[in-house]
C-alpha cells in the first residue's frame, strides 16, 4: 500500500463510520444474535436500589396470562440518562414519603410481537375479566392498546406508580383466581401495594387516560404527583396511560432494541 493509499483510507474510515451509526436500526443484530446488552443501557437497580421492581411481564399477572417472550429476570433495564433522571425524581418523592414503583422499562422487540401475536389470537381471553372488561379483544389494535412497535424499546419508556411509605409487599397473583375489573374500587380489584390512581396497572379502558374527568379527588391527585414528579426530572407522559412515561430527548430516537432481559 503505497502513502497516499494510507492517507486516503485514514480520511475515509471515519466518513464511513458516521455513516453507520446515522442509519436507523429497527432491531441491531449484533445485540439480538449475541443477547448482550448494549453500551449505554443499565439496571436501575445499580443506579437506584431503593426504587421498587414488579416486572409484570415476567410473570403471568398481566393482560396476556403468560409469561411474556424476552424476560428472562424480573429486572429493569434503561439507558443511563433515563435512569439518572429516575434516580432525581425518587429523591423528590422520598423526601415527601413516597417511593417509586415500576411494572415496566426496557421491552425487547420480541416481547412486543408476544403482545402482536396474542392480540391477534381472539380465542384468548383468560384475563379480559381484568384487564378490557369494556373493549372487545377484536378492537385492542384499532383502539391504540397494541401495536407493532413500542417506545419501550427504545429503552428510555417505563411503566411506573407511587406507594407510600412504608411500603407493604405485595400478594403474589394466583393463577386461575377471580379476576375483578381494573377499574373497580381499589378495596375490590387485585391488591397492588401503589397508592390508588383510578385503575390498576395496564387497565384498557379510557379511565386509564391521565387526566380523564371522571378521576377526581385524591385518584387524582396521586396521578398528578406521580406526573409533577417525574415531568421535573425530564420524562413525558403519554395522556392515555397515567403509568407510562419517556424521558427526553432519548439517547436512540430511531433504534427498537431486541436484547433480552436479563
Amino acid at each position: 500500500m503505497t502513502a497516499l493509499s494510507r492517507a486516503l483510507r485514514a480520511l475515509t474510515a471515519p466518513l464511513a463510520a458516521l455513516v453507520v451509526l446515522a442509519a436507523p436500526s429497527s432491531v441491531p443484530a449484533a445485540s439480538a444474535e449475541s443477547g448482550a446488552r448494549p453500551p449505554g443501557f443499565v439496571a436501575l437497580a445499580d443506579v437506584d436500589p431503593t426504587i421498587l421492581q414488579e416486572m409484570r411481564y415476567r410473570g403471568v399477572h398481566n393482560f396476556t396470562g403468560h409469561r411474556v417472550h424476552g424476560y428472562r429476570r424480573p429486572v429493569c433495564l434503561l439507558t443511563r440518562p433515563a435512569a439518572v433522571a429516575l434516580h432525581r425524581a425518587q429523591r423528590a418523592l422520598l423526601r415527601r414519603g413516597y417511593t417509586l414503583k415500576v411494572y415496566d422499562c426496557y421491552r425487547p422487540q420480541r416481547a412486543v410481537n408476544d403482545f402482536v401475536a396474542w392480540a391477534k389470537d381472539l380465542g384468548d381471553e383468560r384475563m379480559k375479566g381484568e384487564f378490557y372488561p369494556r373493549v372487545a379483544k377484536s378492537r385492542l389494535f384499532a383502539d391504540g392498546y397494541i401495536a407493532e412497535k413500542s417506545g419501550h424499546s427504545r429503552g428510555s419508556t417505563l411503566d411506573v406508580t407511587l406507594v407510600r411509605l412504608p411500603a407493604r409487599p405485595t400478594r403474589p397473583y394466583v393463577p386461575g383466581e377471580p379476576l375483578v375489573p381494573c377499574y373497580a374500587p381499589r378495596g375490590q380489584r387485585f391488591p397492588d401495594n401503589s397508592v390508588d390512581m383510578g385503575t390498576g396497572f395496564d387497565c384498557f379502558d379510557t379511565l386509564s387516560h391521565t387526566l380523564d374527568p371522571r378521576i377526581q379527588g385524591r385518584q387524582r391527585a396521586n396521578r398528578l404527583l406521580l406526573k409533577s414528579a417525574l415531568e421535573s426530572a425530564g420524562f413525558v407522559n403519554l395522556p392515555e396511560e397515567w403509568w407510562h412515561y419517556t424521558f427526553t430527548p432519548e439517547p436512540f430516537p430511531d433504534t427498537y432494541f431486541d436484547f433480552p432481559v436479563r
